[in-house]
């Protein structure tokens, strides 16, 4: 889906919701949504499975929106840095059936995409960010999000505003002038991104180890936010922790979801070191039922 420079006019200045880019899912029924909030699994969680296993743990657990992480899209072995030609070459050459093969797996499993995850960085050639964007709209997500190098901003803007499709810059905690690790950083990349739909991929839980309020960020800019990271951390650049024993408010920013109604897929990422994969992944999804029940 697409979204005219005034549509987005509209959502920056006219109070709309994130509905806007069309992540709103159309299948109501069949979501993973509770008492009005979506929650849906950034791939990553799964990064110890293949594409197939991740696809086939999300319907065991009931999950139906998913934030698919490029590792799962691209060949793993060139993801190695020795690989960093042949993975370009990869990426800009790889007819686009491949991409819709995934697609269709996605669709023949019930699972919708919010956004294809692709981190755009400062060695990445313009072909491959105009690539990323080719390859976002064949998967049919409405969005990417990004874990973006700053300096690449307005080069992601050239494309992201003549094709309508948001980017949403994605936060870690690293404090790097040319990264994401605080509201000012997320401010810094709209105003370079200028007329372009550049918008925010909010991860609660490297904010809080960055020192900064998650909450306060989403209750200012919600209509910014394309989607949510749900972890927990400790403050002071902290470790990943089990959900409910760090400081990140993932109780607080689920029930603010469920009160203003914000569509706003809220991705688990799995990231604290436990046990089974698929346990803690059940772990973390009967944490927000019991929230939000």
């Amino acid at each position: 889906m697409k979204i005219s420079r005034r549509d987005w006019h509209k959502l920056t200045f006219g109070g709309l919701t994130s509905t806007v880019f069309g992540i709103a899912q159309k299948n109501l029924v069949a979501q993973s949504r509770y008492n009005g909030v979506l929650i849906g699994m950034q791939s990553y969680s799964f990064r110890d499975m293949s594409l197939d296993e991740g696809i086939a743990t999300m319907v065991e657990l009931g999950i139906t929106s998913c934030e698919l992480w490029e590792g799962h899209v691209e060949p793993r072995e060139l993801r190695q840095p020795d690989n960093r030609e042949h993975l370009r070459r990869w990426r800009t050459m790889t007819p686009l059936r491949y991409f819709r093969d995934i697609r269709n797996k996605f669709d023949r499993a019930g699972i919708e995409l919010s956004a294809y995850n692709q981190s755009f960085k400062d060695h990445f050639s313009d072909d491959e960010i105009e690539r990323g964007f080719e390859i976002t709209q064949t998967l049919g997500a409405p969005a990417i999000t990004s874990s973006a190098h700053m300096s690449v901003v307005p080069r992601i803007a050239q494309v992201a505003e003549r094709l309508g499709i948001p980017v949403a810059m994605h936060n870690h905690s690293r404090v790097d002038p040319n990264e994401f690790s605080s509201p000012a950083d997320f401010d810094k990349a709209i105003r370079l991104g200028g007329a372009a739909p550049i918008a925010v991929n909010l991860d609660i839980g490297h904010m809080v180890a960055a020192n900064h309020d998650p909450l306060t960020y989403l209750q200012a800019n919600y209509q910014r936010v394309v989607t949510l990271h749900l972890k927990d951390r400790l403050r002071n650049q902290g470790p990943n922790v089990p959900w409910g024993e760090g400081d990140a408010p993932i109780r607080e920013t689920l029930l603010l979801l469920q009160k203003e109604q914000w569509d706003i897929p809220a991705n688990i990422e799995y990231e604290y070191a436990g046990s089974d994969t698929v346990t803690e992944l059940r772990r973390c999804i009967d944490f927000c039922k019991e929230v939000l029940s």
